[in-house]
C-alpha cells in the first residue's frame, strides 16, 4: 500500500508543478528615480506572488546595483537601454514562452519600444501607469531633495535635441515640443522612432505596427490627477496641439479616445484623432479596432497608484501560458 502512496503524492506534486509552470510569467520596469530593487517595487511583486502563487516575476534593470540603476532613469541612451533589456529577456528561460508585462512611467514606454522593435520572447498583455507615450511638453518636476534629478532637469533644458541629450538625458528622449516637431523628428533619438514620426514615410519601420499589433492587450492607466506627465493625456497617447492647429474643429462622438475634459481645455489631441492613429504607423489602430486597448483612469497624482492596480493585474496578468 505504501508505495501506492508515494506513487499518488508525486503525481499530485508533478501536476501541481506543472500547473504553477503554466502560470505566464510577468515582466515590470520600474520609472524614473526608482530602480529594480527597490522597497515598492519589492512590495508590488510579492503582492502579486500572493495573487498568483508560483508566478514568475522578473524585475527589469540596466545595472545590479541599485544606485547606477536608479542613475540609469536620468542618464543614458534609451536605445541602447532596450537593447541591453531585449538580451536580458532573452537571455532568461523562465520567459522563453513569453509574458505579461508592466511598465511604471517612463518604464511603459520602453516596454512599447521592446515590443516594437524586438518582442522575442513576446508580450502578450502590456499594462503601462502614467506613461508617456506621446512623449511630455514639459520636463517632469523634481522633487525639492532630489539632487540627481534637479542636475538631470537642468542640463536636458539647455538643449533638448541637442546630439549630446539626445544620447545622455533620457528624459530628454521622450520630449516632444508641440513647438518643434519638425526638430524633434529630425534630432529625437527615441520617441519619433518609435512612434514612426519621421520626416521621410519612407523610413518608418513597418514591423513596428506588426508587433505591436500583436498584443493581446495594451492597458493604457492614466492618473487624474497627474501634474508630472505634461500633458498627463500622454498616457492614453493624446498630445498638445501645435500652434498652427489650435481653431481646428474637433470631431465629437464615440469615434474618440476617451477624454477627461473637452479639447480646448488643454489643446489636447486624442489617441484616435492623431495621425500616426489614423494612418496607423505602428498598429495602434489595428490593435484598437480588433478590441485590443483599454483605457484606465485612476485617482490620484503620478504614480500614486493605490488599489488602482489590482483589478487589472487580477484580470491581464497570470494567465494560462497555453491560451493564446
Amino acid at each position: 500500500m505504501l508505495p501506492s502512496i508515494v506513487l499518488f503524492a508525486g503525481l499530485v506534486n508533478l501536476v501541481s508543478s506543472a500547473v504553477v509552470n503554466d502560470i505566464r510569467p510577468l515582466v515590470i520596469w520600474h520609472g524614473m528615480g526608482d530602480t529594480y530593487a527597490s522597497p515598492g517595487m519589492d512590495n508590488f511583486q510579492s503582492e502579486v506572488k500572493e495573487m498568483y502563487p508560483g508566478i514568475f516575476i522578473h524585475s527589469i534593470f540596466i545595472d545590479e546595483d541599485p544606485n547606477a540603476d536608479q542613475r540609469a532613469t536620468f542618464y543614458g541612451n534609451v536605445n541602447q537601454q532596450i537593447t541591453q533589456v531585449a538580451q536580458q529577456l532573452a537571455d532568461i528561460p523562465e520567459l522563453s514562452r513569453g509574458f505579461d508585462a508592466i511598465g511604471f512611467s517612463q518604464g511603459g514606454q520602453f516596454l512599447r519600444g521592446y515590443v516594437e522593435r524586438n518582442n522575442s520572447p513576446p508580450v502578450h498583455n502590456l499594462i503601462t501607469f502614467g506613461s508617456q507615450h506621446m512623449g511630455v511638453s514639459d520636463l517632469p518636476a523634481c522633487n525639492p531633495w532630489d539632487l540627481l534629478c534637479q542636475v538631470a532637469r537642468r542640463a536636458a533644458a539647455r538643449g533638448l535635441y541637442s546630439e549630446w541629450a539626445q544620447e545622455n538625458i533620457v528624459q530628454a528622449q521622450y520630449f516632444r515640443d508641440p513647438h518643434r516637431l519638425s526638430q524633434y523628428m529630425l534630432s529625437g533619438s527615441f520617441l519619433p522612432d518609435i512612434n514612426n514620426e519621421v520626416l521621410l514615410p519612407s523610413s518608418r519601420n513597418s514591423s513596428y505596427a506588426d508587433n505591436l499589433a500583436s498584443l493581446n492587450k495594451l492597458i493604457l492607466v492614466l492618473f487624474l490627477q497627474d501634474k508630472t506627465v505634461i500633458p498627463k493625456e500622454s498616457a492614453w497617447f493624446g498630445s498638445e496641439q501645435p500652434p498652427e492647429d489650435i481653431t481646428m474643429d474637433q470631431p465629437s462622438g464615440s469615434d474618440q479616445t476617451p477624454m477627461l475634459s473637452p479639447p480646448n481645455a488643454k489643446d489636447i489631441i486624442p489617441m484616435r484623432l492623431q495621425t500616426l492613429y489614423k494612418e496607423d504607423w505602428i498598429g495602434l489602430r489595428q490593435l484598437d479596432e480588433c478590441g485590443g486597448i483599454e483605457f484606465v483612469a485612476c485617482q490620484g497624482q503620478h504614480m500614486q497608484i493605490g488599489d488602482c492596480w489590482k483589478g487589472l493585474v487580477a484580470e491581464w496578468v497570470g494567465g494560462s501560458l497555453s491560451v493564446n
